[in-house]
């Protein structure tokens, strides 16, 4: 993987062209995680000043929808299906008569042993150091109890859980890097500003689960971030926050029991 990538041979647009594409940018972020980041701060906030603690609050990531089996499920599959049309959306946006969306940020099948090797990297180097982080917030008392998954499960728990692994690490990654460092590159933004900038927001949207997180999760967004101007590819990172998202939520009852006290 080269210094010069796609990204980096994005040319800024005239000044007069520039408000159209905030107004572009702030509608996708509003229809998706922007609105995320909006709620998220609300939440910590009625957190931070609720009279339980942090550390003795919960906040579920994949909680059951319905007592009905049949309702759990439709509820669920639903709820990670509608946001990846936002991710369509990006791509159809990106989508230039040269060169396709896909392409336009890496998001394709081209180089899929690198690919798959650097998402495997940043999931040794990003993913692992995040779940000790995670125990060392909880054991601080910064970072609420995070239910990654129900502990009753049905036939279809894994699937759905995979699913959403997958919806997230599409959303966050298509959405926060490849179409915003591209609009903000187009802005003209410097390189250390998108990447600090992109990390705060995808922090922001994590601060539900308190502050641990949100240090956390933009800490990984700089690391994300580098890797995508180094590398021009979203597909490395995309591999890297599903692997991190299935670890997560798939683990989660292991977790339980053998350290109650943390994830308990």
């Amino acid at each position: 993987m080269s210094r010069e990538t796609p990204w980096s041979a994005e040319i800024p647009l005239e000044r007069a062209q520039r408000p159209r594409l905030w107004w572009e940018i702030a509608i996708v972020l509003g229809l998706s995680l922007g609105a995320s980041a909006v709620y998220s701060i609300v939440e910590i906030v009625a957190r931070a000043t609720d009279t339980t603690p942090l550390a003795d609050q919960t906040a579920q990531v994949n909680p059951s929808q319905s007592t009905r089996e049949w309702l759990d499920f439709t509820y669920q599959f639903l709820g990670n299906l509608f946001p990846l049309f936002a991710v369509a959306l990006v791509i159809f946006l990106l989508w230039q008569r040269e060169r396709s969306g896909f392409r336009r940020i890496g998001f394709d099948l081209t180089r899929p042993l690198p690919d798959l090797g650097g998402g495997m990297l940043l999931f040794l180097a990003i993913g692992i150091p995040g779940i000790l982080f995670y125990a060392l917030g909880r054991v601080v008392g910064v970072t609420v109890q995070v239910q990654a998954s129900p502990l009753d499960t049905h036939w279809w728990t894994i699937p759905i859980l995979v699913f959403a692994a997958l919806r997230a690490g599409l959303q966050e990654e298509v959405i926060i890097v490849g179409y915003l460092f591209t609009r903000l590159r187009q802005l003209g933004w410097g390189k250390w500003t998108i990447i600090v900038s992109a990390a705060l927001l995808r922090g922001s949207y994590h601060l539900y689960q308190g502050f641990g997180p949100f240090v956390g999760n933009a800490i990984m967004g700089v690391v994300f971030g580098w890797c995508y101007t180094r590398w021009g590819r979203v597909m490395p990172l995309v591999v890297a926050h599903v692997v991190i998202d299935i670890v997560s939520f798939v683990g989660y009852p292991l977790a339980v029991a053998l350290w109650p006290h943390i994830f308990a």
